[in-house]
This record gives structure tokens, C-alpha cells and sequence, in this order.
């Protein structure tokens, strides 16, 4: 199949969780047979000059890169807010340029499949109707409203409570919207398909997780510090945010008077100002963004991913697991991965439950290297890239209308 895959940001280099769900599935796609082009948003977040994409990612992908201004502005944002309807996070890509880009596109080359890569994408269904005889597939990274509803419920400062709720609703219309307009969905795990079914989708669908080419993840464990207690992960993504600091407030700060000897290691990129000032006198190593996840990774033991917010699947923990590492998280940072707490995974939802598995897993080596061990056993079995894109490259040739 010729498949056109189409980004709100440009997903080379993967360092985010929507990066690595775009570009993975995009190169397993293509090893399963697939001819695959990606269409992307070059905004100035994640900014890549098409010349730096590497040849052997470009041997295998067209690339079509559009710039586009994304940013988040003040005006816009009120503009946004008392003259319409639509939620801010979507308006701010919808772009006639884009849309131009896409039309020429379409006329150029012939397509069997397009797949949008999340929500916000939707409103370039009519165009790709209009100019384009390809079957259209949704790829639901997360339910986006739901994210916010429980960012709103987390919320202390009113003002932002209310306006995280007029996101919340306002995101839910806009998929409610398009609901039902794309020919497949393709959600990332099956709870976020029930929630689609939920809200009325009948479209056919096929859940496909974010997987990994497990030969790209080389563990090397002989300098591992134990228990090397970290957290990396887009500190910019408000979920983050919001679950470090629960966790430094209510686990860490007490954890620390109590082992002086441990260190909590902290990596991400885009942090606030203002968050890296909440982090100033906090006990833990701030890193910023770091240059080789994989190694940050290998470097240390235990993996912190304290969500108490968020939606969708956590492709940083299918990455901690692979590489052997014991993690520690909530029910909310779990979603959407089958695992199996106290066997692959350790899950905590109150400050006391997480305060006590990360004291027994830092005192007790041998119970860190048995879950570890069952956690590379666990994404070997479930989350290999190719199989996954095989899976899905058949589920698309079966239900295409001829």
C-alpha cells in the first residue's frame, strides 16, 4: 500500500512520546512492505531543517515538510477563548498553508491510506475528501479531553481550574465533531478504543500500541548506578509537571531525609523557567535536557513516572522496561500497557504506597533484578515493532472498500 502518514510536528528526532509513536510505526510500516510518506508541521518547537533528516531515514520515507507557526500566543489564546468554540490546542493547527501543501499533494501522488496522526489533524479530512480518493485512518495517540479533565480535577488555582475545564469541553465537541468522518481508527491501546466506542464511533478498529525495534535498545548494565532512582520525560507536557511535583512534595522530600545516601536524577527537555525554579533546593540532580536518553537510561535503575493525569499509552516506560529497569508508577501512568504489578511493574497511587515501593525496591537488589528480568521478557513478547505494523498493514488491506 502507498500510505501517507500526516504530523502535526516533525517526528525526526524522536525524543517525545508523539515523536517515537510517528516515526516507529512510519519505519515499521515501510519493513512490512508498505511504500510511506510523512507529512509534517515544521514548527518551531520542534524545528528540524529537512536537510539535517538522516539519508538512511530518507532512503526508506518521503518526507514533505511544511513550516508552520504553532506558538502558543497570549492575543490568540483570548481571541480564541471568548470569540470561539473550538479549543486553542486545535485551532493552532489549522493552517490554509498547510492546507495548500496537502492539496498539491494529493494531486500529485495517489494514495491508498492516509493516516492522521491525532486528533487535532481531523479538520484536513475535508480536504483530503475533496482531493484524494485514499481511505482516511485516525490514529488516537490519547483521549485528548480526558487529559484535561483530570488535569482540571488536579488543579488547586481556580482561574486555571476553570479554563483546564473549558478545555476539557471543548476538546470532547471537537471529537464528537469529527467523529465518525475517517474510514478507520486506529487507537494506541484498547481502553482509549472503549472510550471511542463510548462516545459513538462504528468505524472499524484496530488498536496498535507503540512498539519498539528491540535491537535498537542494547542494555548494558555495567555501569549502572543502584538504585539509581530517575525520571525523563518532556518537561514542558503539563501531566509531567504536575506528577513530579506531586511526587518531590509528597514522596521524595521525606524519602530523602530518610536515605540522605540515595539520588534522584532528573532529565527532560523545554522545562519552564518557573518549573526549573520550583525544582532549585529540592535534593535531586537536575539534568535538563541530555543529549543520550538511552544511555541516562542504562546509567540508572529505577524508573519514577508519577502521572496522576494524562491519556493514552507511556512509551517512556515500554522504554525503561526493555532496558531493564524496575519502574515505579501510577494506575494512570500504567494505562494502556497489560502489565502485571509486584511481576514487571510497581504501581503506587497515594504518596505512602509509592513512598514504600521505592524504599523496598532501593534496599532489596535481588527483588529490582527480578522484575527487571520479567519487564524485558514482558515488551519482547508484546511490543515488537514489526509484528505490530504487519498486524496492522493487515487489518487496512482487509477492510478497504475496493
Amino acid at each position: 500500500m502507498r500510505i501517507l502518514i500526516i504530523t502535526n510536528k516533525m517526528p525526526y528526532p524522536p525524543k517525545d512520546g508523539g515523536s517515537i509513536a510517528s516515526l516507529a510505526l512510519a519505519e515499521a510500516l515501510n519493513r512490512a512492505g508498505n511504500q510511506i510518506a510523512i507529512m509534517s508541521m515544521n514548527t518551531s518547537k520542534h524545528f528540524v531543517r529537512q536537510n539535517d533528516l538522516p539519508t538512511n531515514l530518507t532512503k526508506k520515507i518521503k518526507f514533505i515538510v511544511e513550516p508552520i507557526n504553532t506558538d502558543i500566543s497570549f492575543i490568540k489564546l483570548l481571541n480564541n477563548l471568548i470569540f470561539s468554540k473550538k479549543p486553542y490546542n486545535a485551532e493552532r493547527f489549522i493552517s490554509e498553508k498547510f492546507k495548500t501543501t496537502l492539496k498539491n499533494e494529493l494531486k500529485s501522488e495517489k494514495y491508498d491510506l492516509i493516516q492522521l496522526e491525532g486528533l487535532y489533524l481531523c479538520p484536513y479530512i475535508e480536504t483530503i475528501r475533496q482531493n484524494s480518493n485514499a481511505q482516511i485512518a485516525l490514529r488516537s495517540h490519547n483521549i485528548e479531553h480526558e487529559i484535561w479533565q483530570r488535569a482540571a480535577a488536579n488543579e488547586k488555582n481556580l482561574v486555571k481550574k476553570e479554563y483546564k475545564n473549558i478545555l476539557k469541553k471543548r476538546i470532547k465537541n471537537f471529537k464528537l465533531e469529527y467523529l465518525n468522518k475517517y474510514d478507520f481508527l486506529v487507537p494506541i491501546t484498547e481502553r482509549d478504543g472503549n472510550k471511542y466506542k463510548e462516545l459513538g464511533n462504528i468505524k472499524p478498529i484496530h488498536v496498535t500500541p507503540t512498539g519498539i525495534d528491540e535491537i535498537n535498545y542494547k542494555r548494558d548494565n555495567t555501569k549502572s548506578k543502584f538504585p539509581g532512582i530517575f525520571h525523563i520525560g518532556a518537561l514542558d507536557w503539563i501531566p509531567n509537571q504536575e506528577g513530579l511535583r506531586w511526587f518531590i512534595d509528597n514522596v521524595w522530600i521525606k524519602f530523602k531525609k530518610n536515605y540522605p545516601q540515595f539520588k534522584f536524577y532528573l532529565a527532560g527537555r523545554n522545562a519552564p523557567k518557573r518549573f526549573e525554579k520550583y525544582l532549585e533546593d529540592k535534593q535531586i540532580v537536575y539534568l535538563g535536557e541530555i543529549e543520550d536518553a538511552k544511555k541516562f537510561i542504562n546509567d540508572n535503575s529505577v524508573m519514577i513516572v508519577p502521572l496522576l493525569s494524562g491519556s493514552g499509552m507511556r512509551i517512556k516506560i515500554i522504554e525503561g522496561m526493555i532496558l531493564g529497569k524496575s519502574i515505579i508508577t501510577t494506575s494512570i501512568g500504567a494505562e494502556g500497557i497489560p502489565i502485571i504489578d509486584g511481576e514487571n511493574i510497581l504501581i503506587a497511587d497515594t504518596p505512602q504506597s509509592f513512598y514504600q515501593n521505592l524504599e523496598k525496591i532501593c534496599i532489596n537488589e535481588e527483588l529490582h533484578q527480578r522484575i527487571s528480568s520479567n519487564a524485558i521478557d514482558f515488551v519482547s513478547a508484546n511490543f515488537d515493532n514489526l509484528n505490530i505494523a504487519k498486524r496492522l498493514t493487515e487489518f487496512y488491506q482487509n477492510n478497504m472498500t475496493k
